[in-house]
């Protein structure tokens, strides 16, 4: 195999400009401070430099394979192989599994069990390295393939717990949602494996360089579209798991020391929690507080003078997360602005009337309606339009 990779010149080009591109993504993520791609959205330093580390051991594992073509006795090229398989294993693989979860910001998720998880891979391979025994061969390979279903089950549920944290604190969820990147990346890691594991052939071995480029931009592109949620989540609260109405109550009063109208509200944090209804009434509704833009749970517990833990437990209660809330305020805002345009025969556009009642993404608006209403905006309305007439 590694003689013909060495007679195809147009593939080792390519394969360089692999390792180029991988090298200056790792630069460009680590050294530019704006955002060339979004300047609009500040992304997750944290996720930003794991992606860098990344995409640096992506473009090296390129540097360390290529002794390979150059390498004319079969034992040292299989010593490159080895070689470079471990090294992947202690660093490429521990690298891309963390940049999965430096994407989920609900909190930062420990990064030891990883290198724990690794070690007996990384173990067994250097053993095999000076000793080599093929028995060897499927037990690490049940391991991985184990690590791997351990792997995948464990960020289902990460997932799921992030999704419910996004919408319990955040009315706009443009540019924080990953479930979907999670699905391609682990589509493309999957390609890599049995690749690893079966490749042979020309086809391959292009199919995989064109791949290792689609994942370098595709990982910029992500880092730099994804919001960093702790400039939004500025102020801290205690875990819904284990509440604290002291501590609650605490958090409140150092929020708002600097009026003293507000501290008095919040010290009588008990009586607000019985009537958060007719508050939110009262500061979101009537006043329209719903239609603000990124407008987050804490934001809203401080404008209704309680807290973003009793504000959770108030919407948990009536059976619905914080997001579902404002989206039902902001779709019945659509609903008056549409009935409105209509009944005085004012032109407009649908997009015009999404904009104006809150949503900045209008295929957000749109999946939200039809979760809401049960059918598509552009049906609605035409179903409207025959009921009036």
């Amino acid at each position: 195999m590694y003689e013909q990779i060495r007679e195809d010149i147009l593939f080792i080009i390519f394969y360089a400009a692999v390792t180029t591109l991988s090298i200056m993504a790792s630069c460009y993520l680590l050294l530019r401070r704006g955002n060339a791609f979004a300047p609009d959205i500040t992304p997750p330093v944290r996720l930003r430099r794991w992606t860098a580390a990344f995409l640096a051991v992506s473009g090296l594992s390129h540097v360390w394979y290529m002794p390979i073509l150059f390498l004319t006795s079969s034992e040292a090229v299989r010593l490159c192989d080895l070689i470079g398989g471990l090294l992947d294993c202690i660093t490429f693989l521990p690298l891309a599994i963390a940049v999965l979860l430096a994407m989920l910001q609900d909190r930062r998720r420990p990064l030891w069990p990883i290198a724990v998880a690794m070690a007996p891979i990384a173990v067994g391979e250097a053993y095999y390295i000076f000793c080599p025994n093929d028995t060897l061969l499927p037990m690490l390979f049940g391991y991985f393939l184990l690590m791997c279903i351990s792997l995948i089950i464990y960020m289902v549920h990460a997932l799921r717990q992030y999704g419910r944290w996004l919408r319990d604190n955040y009315a706009d969820l443009e540019h924080k949602e990953v479930w979907q990147s999670f699905v391609v990346l682990a589509i493309i890691l999957l390609m890599f494996v049995c690749y690893a594991f079966t490749g042979k052939g020309p086809a391959y071995r292009y199919a995989m360089q064109a791949t290792t480029a689609v994942l370098v931009c595709y990982l910029v592109w992500r880092v730099e579209t994804l919001s960093d949620l702790n400039i939004l989540h500025t102020q801290s609260a205690p875990s819904a798991e284990t509440p604290n109405a002291e501590a609650e109550t605490a958090d409140i009063v150092a929020e708002t020391t600097d009026n003293g109208t507000e501290v008095a509200v919040a010290n009588s944090l008990p009586s607000v929690r019985d009537n958060i209804g007719p508050l939110l009434q009262q500061h979101c509704i009537d006043t329209q507080l719903y239609l603000q833009h990124d407008l987050t749970i804490i934001q809203l517990a401080k404008a209704v003078g309680t807290n973003r833990y009793y504000l959770s437990q108030y919407f948990s209660n009536q059976g619905i997360t914080y997001n579902a809330y404002i989206n039902d305020l902001r779709i019945n805002h659509f609903i008056g602005l549409y009935h409105e345009a209509v009944a005085s025969h004012r032109p407009f556009t649908t997009k015009q009337l999404v904009h104006d009642s809150g949503y900045r993404s209008y295929s957000t608006f749109t999946l939200a309606f039809k979760q809401r209403m049960g059918k598509n905006v552009t049906t609605w309305m035409a179903d409207d339009s025959a009921e009036q007439t």
